[in-house]
C-alpha cells in the first residue's frame, strides 16, 4: 500500500517549522481587547491557518476545503496526490495558563473514520504566548491523532466518549506510531471505560430512587 508522504516521512516536521515561522512573521492581528481572550486569539489563528495552509502543501495537494460547520470534525481538509484524505482540527493553547483539556474527537467518529486506511485525522496544535498584542508562537504540533501518546490523552464521558488531551501543557508525541497499535489501545481503553460508566450510572439510579422515596413520603 502507498504510504502518506507527509506522515510516513518527516515532511510533517518541515510543515511544523514553516507554520511557526509564518505565524511569527504575521502582522499583529490582535487588539488590546482580543489579546486577553484565548477564544478570540484562537479564532484568529484558526482563520489565518485555514486561509493559508494550502500553500504549505505545494504540489502534494489536489483538493482543499476550509468550509465546514462549527461542530464538524475538521477546520479544514485536503486530499493528496495518492488519494489520502486529511481532516485537520486546529487547537490553540496559551502557555503559562492553567492546564486545560481540549476535546479531540468522539471515539465513535474516529473508529468509523479510520475504517478507511486512506483517512487521516490530524491535530494541529499551536502553543503561543502573548507579548502585548503580538502572538508569539512557541511550538506547533501537526500530527495524526495516532502520534499522540495515550499517556497524554484521556476519555471524557460525553456521548460515546470524547478523546481529550489530559493537559494541553503536556503533549507526548510517538513519531510514526502504528495506527493499528493505537486503535487497539483505544479499544482497550474503551473496554475499561464503559464498565466504569455503568457502575456510575447504577449509583446515580440508586441515588434518585432514594430521592423519589423521600419526596413520595413527604406530606403536602
Amino acid at each position: 500500500m502507498t504510504r502518506s508522504r507527509i506522515f510516513d516521512t518527516d515532511t510533517y516536521k518541515t510543515i511544523e517549522t514553516s507554520l511557526r515561522i509564518f505565524l511569527n512573521t504575521q502582522p499583529d492581528f490582535l487588539s488590546a481587547r482580543t489579546a486577553n481572550s484565548p477564544r478570540a486569539t484562537g479564532d484568529a489563528i484558526q482563520e489565518i491557518l485555514s486561509e493559508h495552509f494550502q500553500s504549505f502543501l505545494g504540489d502534494e495537494c489536489t483538493e482543499y476545503s476550509a468550509t465546514f460547520a462549527r461542530r464538524a470534525m475538521a477546520d479544514f481538509a485536503f486530499r493528496d496526490t495518492h488519494g489520502f484524505y486529511y481532516v485537520v482540527d486546529i487547537k490553540t493553547h496559551r502557555s503559562g495558563t492553567a492546564f486545560n483539556m481540549p476535546n479531540i474527537t468522539s471515539v465513535e467518529r474516529i473508529a468509523r473514520f479510520y475504517e478507511d486506511d486512506k483517512n487521516y485525522f490530524v491535530v494541529l496544535m499551536v502553543r503561543y504566548a502573548i507579548q502585548g498584542v503580538k502572538v508569539a508562537v512557541e511550538g506547533i504540533y501537526f500530527v495524526p491523532v495516532e502520534f499522540l501518546s495515550w499517556s497524554c490523552l484521556t476519555v471524557g464521558a460525553l456521548g460515546w466518549g470524547q478523546i481529550q488531551i489530559a493537559n494541553a501543557n503536556v503533549i507526548h508525541i510517538n513519531e510514526h506510531y502504528p495506527r493499528k497499535k493505537w486503535m487497539i489501545e483505544l479499544c482497550e481503553m474503551m473496554l475499561g471505560f464503559y464498565p466504569r460508566q455503568i457502575d456510575k450510572i447504577g449509583m446515580r439510579i440508586d441515588y434518585f430512587r432514594r430521592v423519589r422515596e423521600y419526596w413520595d413520603a413527604k406530606k403536602g
